[in-house]
Formats: C-alpha cells, sequence, structure tokens
C-alpha cells in the first residue's frame, strides 16, 4: 500500500523542486497558507476555506459540487475557473481514499495529492515527480484566472483535419496500389521458392512474372487468399513492409512471439501501411500502424492481463458483474435491453488482431486464437445456437441482439445464415407469446439486430453478392414481422482505411437496407488533433454515421494506446462541437435508418442544410467495469507521478440493471500522466501547445444519446418484470 505516510520517505528530485518552485511563485496565497500550515490536514483545511469563498460568490458551482447528481445541463453551465474550483474541494474530501491501482498491479492508492504537496513544501519530501507538479501548476492557474479556455475557431478544426488524407484521396489511391504490387511481389516469390505452398494459390508452370502478377491481382479479390497469406510472423511482416521496420520495433515484436501473443496481418491491410511515405501523409498512418505493431507493455504485460469488463466473466447459473444469470460463455450482457451472442464459429476470430483489443486477455488464455479451422462450426452448434435463443426469446426486457465475437462477418455465409434464420425464429416467438399475456405484461419484442464487424475495414473482400443478398433477405423477412432497425456496427480507425474497397463494401452492405455504424478507438494517435473529426467526415461521405467514441480501455497493456478521458473530454468540446445537428434536425435523423439505401444522399442533404461538416452523431464514452458505457467523472485524486485518478458515475441517460443501485461510484487511475500522453504526442510530431488545455478538463458527462439510436415504442404496454436477473449478493 501506498500511503502519504509512505511517501514521507521518498525525497523530490531536483527538477520537482524547480516545479515547485514555480508553482508557489505564481500563487503567493498558496504558498502562504502552506507555510501556515503545521500539519497536512491544517493544509487541506485551509484549502477548503479558500476555494469555499469562490463559491460564496458563484451559486452554480456551489450547487453543481454538492449534488449527488448532475446533468450535462449542469455541466454546461460551468466556466474554466469552476472546474478548478471543484476539483480542489475533491482533492480535499477525497484525501485518505483508498484506490486499487491495477495499472500496478493491485497496489494500494492512498488519495491525497495536497498531502503530498505539502510534504514536498514542508520536508522535500512526498515523491511529487515532476509530472505530478506541472499538473498543480496548470491546476492552479486554472483557479486563479491565470490560464482562459481558448476554442478554436470552427475554421481552425478543418485547418487540422486537412492534416489527414483520407484513402480516397488520388494520391492515396496511387500509392496503396503501389504497396500492393510490392506485397503481392513478395508473396510470389515466396511461392516461386516454395515458401509457401498452397493448393489453390498456384501457378501455372511457365508463366511470365507480368502473368504471375495478373493471377495475384485476381486473387487480391478473394478474401480466402488475404487468411491463407496473413503474415502470422514478425519477419513475414517486416517483407511485407520492404523490411523497412526499424530494429527497436523487430525486436519488440520477436519478444511478443516468444511472450505467445498471436500475430494476424491479411495482406489487403498491410497494403495500408506505407513504407514511402510522401510529404503530404507523413504520420497519417500511426493510427493504422499502432493497431499492427505491439508495444513493450503490451509485451511485458501479457500473461498478467485482467478482463477489465468484469461482466465478461460468465459462469453458468451464477449472475455475472453486472447481475445477468446466462446460460453460457457465448452470451454476455450490461443492460436489460441488450444483450451480446458470441457464436461457436469461426465468428469467434478476426480478420486481425488489434493492439489495444479489449479482449486480450481472451488471446492471452488461448480461448481466442487465429486456427481458423479450428474454429469452424461444430456440428452440435446448430442445437446450441436454438439454446441461445430461447435465452433471448424467453427474456422479458431484451429486445436487441449484438451478433459479434470476434466478429460476425468471419463466420461462413451458411453459418451466419443459420444464425440469423435463428434470430428470425426467435423474434416471431416472442411476438406469439406476447399474444398470451395481458396488457403491461408482455416481454419485449425484437427491435433491433446488429451485427459487429471489423471486416468491410480488414477485409472489405468478406463483403460479397452473397453476403449481401442474405442481409437483405433477412431484413426483408425480419421486417414484415416487427423488426425495426439493421445495423452493422464496424469499426475504422483512421481516414486512411476508408479506402475505393472499404467504400464499396459499405455501399453494397448500405444495398442491403443495413445501416453502418462506427465505434472508434480513441488512442492516442487517433487522439491527435483533427484526426477524429476528419474520420467522421470521411466515414459520412461514405454513408456511416459515427456510434461511438471510445477511449482505451485496459491497464498496462494498453499504456502505448491509451489517450487521456481527458483528452477524450477536450476533443468533444472542442472538435466533435463543428459538427453538433440542430435539433430541428433531429427528426430527420431518426429517419436515417428507414431509407438506409438513401443513407449517403440523406447525410449529405442534412450536412448542406445544417451547414456542418459531418454529423456528430456518436457520444465520447468509457466502457466502465460492470455499469456499462459512461463519461460521467469528476478527478478527485493525482498520484504521486502524476497520473489522474477519477471517479466514475453511470450513463444517467439510459435504463441499467437494477444492481446499479448496489454499485456506488467507479474508481479509475489512469495509466498515464497528462504530461506523459502529451510527451507521446510531441514524439508524433504534435505541436503540444495546441493540447494544454487538456489539463482543465477535470469534469466529465455523459453526452445524450442521439435519438437514431433509440428504440421505437411499442404500440402496447411492457412488463416491469425483470428476468434472468439475481443482485442478491452485493457487487463487488
Amino acid at each position: 500500500m501506498l500511503t502519504l505516510k509512505e511517501l514521507e520517505k521518498i525525497n523530490i528530485d531536483k527538477k520537482s523542486h524547480r516545479l515547485l518552485q514555480q508553482l508557489l511563485d505564481e500563487n503567493p496565497r498558496l504558498k502562504e497558507i502552506l507555510d501556515a500550515s503545521s500539519t497536512s490536514q491544517d493544509f487541506l483545511t485551509a484549502v477548503k476555506s479558500w476555494v469555499l469563498e469562490y463559491l460564496e460568490s458563484n451559486s452554480v458551482v456551489a450547487d453543481y459540487y454538492k449534488s449527488e447528481t448532475t446533468s450535462r445541463e449542469d455541466f454546461e453551465r460551468l466556466d474554466w475557473s469552476d472546474l478548478a474550483a471543484i476539483r480542489l474541494l475533491d482533492y480535499v474530501d477525497s484525501a485518505g481514499k483508498q484506490i486499487e491501482d491495477l495499472n500496478r498491479r493491485g497496489e494500494i492508492i492512498e488519495v491525497n495529492p495536497l498531502g503530498i504537496l505539502w510534504l514536498a513544501r514542508k520536508t522535500g519530501t512526498g515523491g511529487g515527480k515532476p509530472d505530478f507538479f506541472t499538473d498543480m501548476i496548470h491546476l492552479f492557474r486554472q483557479f486563479s484566472g491565470a490560464s482562459k479556455l481558448t476554442l478554436p475557431t470552427a475554421e481552425t478544426v478543418v485547418e487540422w483535419m486537412d492534416r489527414y488524407p483520407d484513402g480516397l484521396d488520388p494520391r492515396m489511391v496511387e500509392l496503396r496500389e503501389e504497396n500492393r504490387d510490392r506485397v503481392l511481389k513478395c508473396i510470389i516469390d515466396r511461392i516461386d521458392n516454395g515458401e509457401i505452398q498452397s493448393e489453390k494459390y498456384v501457378f501455372a508452370p511457365g508463366l511470365s512474372a507480368e502473368d504471375k502478377m495478373a493471377k495475384a491481382l485476381e486473387w487480391w479479390q478473394d478474401r480466402s487468399f488475404h487468411f491463407r497469406f496473413a503474415a502470422r510472423k514478425a519477419d513475414f511482416l517486416n517483407k511485407l513492409l520492404g523490411n523497412s521496420l526499424d530494429p527497436e520495433t523487430m525486436k519488440v515484436l520477436h519478444e511478443a512471439e516468444e511472450a505467445g501473443i498471436p500475430f494476424f496481418v491479411n495482406p489487403y491491410y498491410v497494403s495500408l501501411l506505407n513504407v514511402r511515405t510522401p510529404d503530404f501523409a507523413q504520420g497519417a498512418d500511426l493510427a493504422i500502424r499502432d493497431y499492427v505493431i505491439y508495444s513493450r507493455q503490451l509485451v511485458e504485460e501479457f500473461g498478467k492481463i485482467a478482463a477489465w469488463e468484469k461482466e465478461d466473466i460468465v459462469e453458468p447459473g451464477k449472475p455475472n458483474a453486472a447481475g445477468w444469470l446466462l446460460p453460457s460463455h457465448n452470451i454476455h450482457r450490461r443492460y436489460p435491453d441488450v444483450a451480446i451472442l458470441i457464436p461457436e464459429t469461426a465468428g469467434r476470430a478476426c480478420g486481425g488482431l488489434c493492439a489495444s483489443c479489449q479482449r486480450m486477455y481472451g488471446f492471452q488464455d488461448g480461448e481466442l486464437n487465429f486456427d481458423l479451422n479450428k474454429l469452424k462450426a461444430k456440428t452440435s452448434w446448430k442445437d446450441k445456437l436454438k439454446e441461445l435463443m430461447t435465452y433471448f426469446e424467453k427474456d422479458s426486457q431484451l429486445r436487441d441482439i449484438l451478433i459479434t465475437g470476434g466478429d460476425a462477418l468471419m463466420s461462413s455465409d451458411k453459418s451466419l445464415k443459420q444464425i440469423l434464420d435463428a434470430v428470425y425464429e426467435c423474434a416471431n416467438n416472442k411476438i406469439e407469446a406476447n399474444k398470451q399475456r395481458a396488457e403491461g405484461e408482455k416481454y419485449a419484442e425484437m427491435l433491433r439486430v446488429r451485427l459487429g464487424t471489423r471486416l468491410p475495414v480488414y477485409l472489405p473482400q468478406r463483403v460479397t453478392p452473397e453476403l449481401v443478398q442474405i442481409l437483405a433477405d433477412f431484413k426483408a423477412r425480419a421486417s414484415a414481422i416487427g423488426v425495426k432497425q439493421f445495423v452493422i456496427q464496424t469499426h475504422f480507425e483512421s481516414p486512411l482505411e476508408i479506402t475505393v474497397e472499404a467504400e464499396k463494401a459499405v455501399n453494397d452492405l448500405v444495398s442491403a437496407g443495413w445501416t453502418v455504424t462506427n465505434q472508434l478507438v480513441f488512442t492516442a494517435s487517433a487522439s491527435r488533433r483533427g484526426h477524429t473529426a476528419k474520420l467522421r467526415k470521411s466515414l459520412n461521405d461514405i454513408g456511416v454515421l459515427t456510434y461511438y467514441t471510445f477511449s482505451v480501455k485496459g491497464y498496462m497493456e494498453n499504456y502505448h494506446g491509451f489517450a487521456t478521458n481527458e483528452r477524450a473530454m477536450q476533443e468533444q468540446m472542442e472538435e466533435k462541437v463543428i459538427g453538433l445537428i440542430p435539433e430541428k434536425f433531429h427528426g430527420d435523423v431518426r429517419q436515417f435508418p428507414i431509407q438506409a439505401e438513401n443513407m449517403v444522399q440523406n447525410i449529405n442533404k442534412l450536412r448542406r442544410e445544417a451547414d456542418i461538416p459531418f454529423l456528430a452523431t456518436d457520444r465520447n464514452v468509457l466502457n466502465l467495469p460492470g455499469i456499462g458505457k459512461s463519461l460521467t467523472y469528476r478527478v478527485i485524486g493525482l498520484t504521486y507521478d502524476g497520473r489522474r485518478i477519477l471517479e466514475f458515475d453511470h450513463d444517467a441517460t439510459r435504463t441499467h440493471s437494477p444492481i446499479l443501485e448496489k454499485m456506488g461510484k467507479i474508481f479509475i487511475i489512469e495509466s498515464k500522466s497528462i504530461q506523459q500522453y502529451l510527451d507521446q504526442l510531441e514524439e508524433m510530431g504534435e505541436d503540444i501547445g495546441e493540447y494544454l488545455d487538456v489539463f482543465g478538463y477535470s469534469i466529465g458527462e455523459t453526452e445524450p444519446r442521439m435519438p437514431i439510436y433509440e428504440y421505437p415504442d411499442y404500440d402496447f404496454g411492457i412488463t416491469d418484470e425483470v428476468t434472468n436477473l439475481d443482485i442478491s449478493d452485493t457487487w463487488k
């Protein structure tokens, strides 16, 4: 346990002394209070009195600080100094709390940043690192009014967006063709040398180099080719990339292999990484590289990674962390109205392994892998699928099924059709059963069917005419019995992933009448100024609506990819804001899925009429352990090395499991300090002067859900009964 008492033994270094002196020079009253305080408790009391003086003339701040429940409207009434005042009071009120730091494998941290500051001034101890004092300097500048929030103009945000070309830029199309040909030449050489053997992909004797390339270009359109020739070793990936990876990167990748981290990058996706990078595209592919190239922290943590989401731990017959009783590991659930179905088909695998994958612990345990042959559906799967659908059918509140994995589209056409047929039967059975139930006692009927997939990004060749027909046929049948919403949830991470092939795949999916939405993981490289805003615009251009922008979850294994939650709030308030849809158009947006085939035209029409560059239909959130998605938080502490301690509350805009009343607040210690995050951006070539206000976003409130993502109303009353729930044990 790391307590204030233990920190008394740790001296601060020379740089920390210098920053402490700067803090005191800038804040004479703070220095006066420190010098007059005999104990750390005296200091806490004096700071609270000081800040309460500020609140005396500001009832808005006082009400927000004291309130147990807050709202988005309350939050938007606060000014820049108000946020700092509330943070200082939260530092005082939280002093002495003990929080488990899972970044440090369960070490207990005592919250008391002001106590650390007192020790530094009084005894030169407390262990405060430079990042701790840098954060404190920004806090008191904000409180005193020395620093003001300067919001960027819409023109500035557009300039930031223009830094990032998308994959439909003619210059990128040409560069991608060059990449593709290099990748294919490497594969051709391996086939010729006998290093790779395949019964399907062979060259007839006597073919010229030109003929072989022409044949390989035909294979490029076949998804099976990309699975067969996926890079499963770092050395092969490096060859596909023209041996362009530096020695340190290769060392980490080799260590990842030794640690047992799976590796699977298909040729198409390799072609999205640049080897020869012209000036206009410098750094543009970083967000893609960070999904393919593993970090040292991931390698060091692999084998010790814990499940981030407690409710993903499923034991049949026992309630999960959210209180839901589940029949098997094939169903995951947080909320009353939706559950995830993970099929026992190749849909348990993905088209590649994302370095920041939320289920990395599953790969660590061997439960998830890339042995695609072993993942084919077993003969018993059909019977098990029927049992799983019975769970949905007999549940009183479920109205939304998300078929994912893995990746829903990794399933074969036959397997996917089998699953969709079972979903149709389940939906129909719920309707029939309701005919026997009285008004107010009826069960929720199926309203929404979703497929979670990254294949339109990883391997758009998967979207074939046969797949599109299966989706179109299912929509026609399910619509006829009352299912209203049909959604493909995909995951574009970078504007450069929006290629000619990806655009065609999306167009084909939309032509089947399905709405395509995007979930972005807000990694450090994706969090650069303008990157996410440009992605929103480029996705809208091809008919994709944004759904969630997720903060990176996990602990030290995702240190490299983690962008602080404060940066997520900054992006929301300073960049996404230029795409906010005026309320008078909300009714128009709600109708988009009904005319999914016209998505591009409808998006463009609304952008013109509202005069906005993109539709900000997504919400910035973090998946919290056990209680769902939220970005409602307050910074209540700071570790000695400058990492922030956040107290999260649930998203008050949606229905949760009744167990929420037992849970209380969720505390999360971020894996890196704000300064470490800024240092990382600087290494990427960013001007960190553009980001400095990120220190001030110490409070967050979850955005309201866009009307397009609300469930349609029933024309009957459903029961208040909640089935498949057991909250008798106190949540831990």
